[in-house]
């Protein structure tokens, strides 16, 4: 079995989303696909989770007067921020 990816883990949860918005399924097969569509959106949750970490930790900034430090990850920053302060 292959190794599980972000992308393929969305897609597949976009595939369920489609399948149940349907409605042409078994009260069985409904809870099946459920099920399915929880584990994958934990998994894209924990994916999304590490990626922020990593990316607080490359946005670095060069403090005036001491050691590099971190710089948190601000998702309602769009890029504009200047970090040669």
């Amino acid at each position: 079995m292959a190794k599980q990816t972000f992308e393929t883990a969305l897609a597949r949860l976009e595939q369920l989303t489609e399948e149940l918005e349907n409605g042409e399924l078994s009260l069985d097969a409904s809870l099946k696909k459920f099920d399915e569509g929880i584990k994958l959106a934990a998994f894209c949750n924990t994916n999304l989770t590490e990626a922020r970490a990593k990316v607080e930790l490359l946005l670095i900034k060069e403090g005036k007067n001491g050691p590099l430090e971190s710089v948190p990850f601000n998702e309602n920053d769009h890029g504009d921020q200047d970090l040669s302060q």
